[in-house]
């Protein structure tokens, strides 16, 4: 049910789609049924099929996005609509759009800026082994990296507030799209939470269009890349500290024979282990720049960020902070059984529930 704390906003859901023409029209209906006065956008990602049809049929305001990957089509969008609330959500079926409204009322209540759909598998056998194990993996290396507990960075639904939209870059082409939204949210502090939702089975003739080792590729190159921008001083002082102890590590015998004889044998040794320490300088040195260009990038960020208001907000209910994990649904997935965990270790629920320490 619709809390009255939504009414007036305007909610864009964004439905990248790419030969879904099995599942679209589905997800359409579903996200309408959940949210009456959700505006859905589906965009057609290079398809051959009859997707564009049938998710105009089923109601959806259909545009097209001719550069391939999800990465693209996501940028595009949140370029081009205006809205106070934007919901990102596959055209494959296998989110639950009912959890859209808990989603919601969670982001606004906060308020928050980003909202993640954390999946919880109905069954045994929805995820493939590949795609389970590498999410698991990218989960704990992003939160190693960046500090902060990560649940599901590769899902693909989420809900964003307008100030969070329109302060992200959205530089990526494909699926490693997630992890940028991921990292931007962590890296700038925004207040965001996760919302445990049901991960279905793709209906009978949709198939997948992630490819597990190329686009695991890709998500790590990402990976690597957002480290080098949003933490340079670590790696690459840690790069340094790398070349420094293999210096010495060439450089102690060299020292112990000229300790003992007076005499330096190994000369073009020695003369490399000394260029690799001043090596090791200048990429220690060329940290401490990159740190200092992303502290005023990040000011930058922050001062856009900061010039957009906040979605409305009409409580009802206690607020939420920034969400660090959640409970896992029942067996029987009832909606009464969602809860969301805030800083301070204190679960509480949505708005119109009872608030309940676990």
């Amino acid at each position: 049910m619709i809390d009255a704390s939504l009414d007036g906003l305007r909610i864009a859901a964004i439905v990248p789609c790419r030969n879904e023409e099995a599942a679209v029209g589905r997800v359409v209906r579903d996200l309408k049924n959940a949210v009456p006065d959700v505006d859905v956008f589906v965009y057609d990602n290079c398809s051959t099929d009859r997707t564009r049809e049938v998710a105009e049929a089923a109601g959806a305001e259909v545009r097209v996005e001719n550069w391939p990957g999800k990465g693209n089509v996501i940028r595009r969008a949140l370029a081009d609509i205006d809205a106070d609330v934007y919901v990102m959500i596959d055209g494959d079926g296998t989110y639950d759009a009912e959890a859209l409204p808990d989603m919601l009322q969670a982001l606004v209540e906060g308020p928050l800026d980003h909202v993640t759909g954390v999946r919880v598998a109905h069954a045994p056998g929805v995820y493939r082994s590949g795609h389970e194990l590498g999410n698991l993996v990218f989960n704990r290396i992003v939160s190693r990296i960046f500090g902060r507990p990560v649940t599901d960075m590769l899902s693909g639904y989420r809900v964003l507030s307008r100030r969070f939209v329109k302060s992200f870059p959205a530089v990526s082409r494909a699926f490693e799209i997630e992890t940028e939204l991921t990292v931007h949210a962590i890296n700038n502090r925004v207040p965001q939470g996760e919302v445990p939702v049901r991960f279905c089975d793709r209906p009978e003739g949709s198939e997948s269009k992630l490819r597990t080792y190329h686009d695991g590729l890709r998500i790590a190159r990402m990976i690597t890349r957002l480290l080098h921008h949003e933490r340079p001083l670590a790696l690459y002082s840690t790069l340094a500290g790398l070349m420094v102890l293999t210096a010495l590590g060439i450089a102690a015998p060299i020292v112990q024979e000229y300790l003992r004889t007076g005499l330096v044998g190994r000369f073009p040794t020695a003369f490399g282990a000394a260029s690799l320490v001043v090596v090791a300088f200048i990429v220690m040195v060329v940290g401490i720049l990159l740190d200092g260009l992303r502290k005023v990038r990040q000011e930058t960020t922050r001062i856009a960020y900061m010039t957009i208001p906040a979605v409305p907000r009409r409580p009802r209910g206690p607020a939420l902070s920034a969400v660090t994990t959640f409970n896992a649904l029942s067996k029987d997935n009832a909606p009464s059984n969602r809860i969301v965990r805030t800083a301070n270790g204190s679960a509480v629920r949505p708005a119109g529930w009872t608030s309940e320490r676990v």
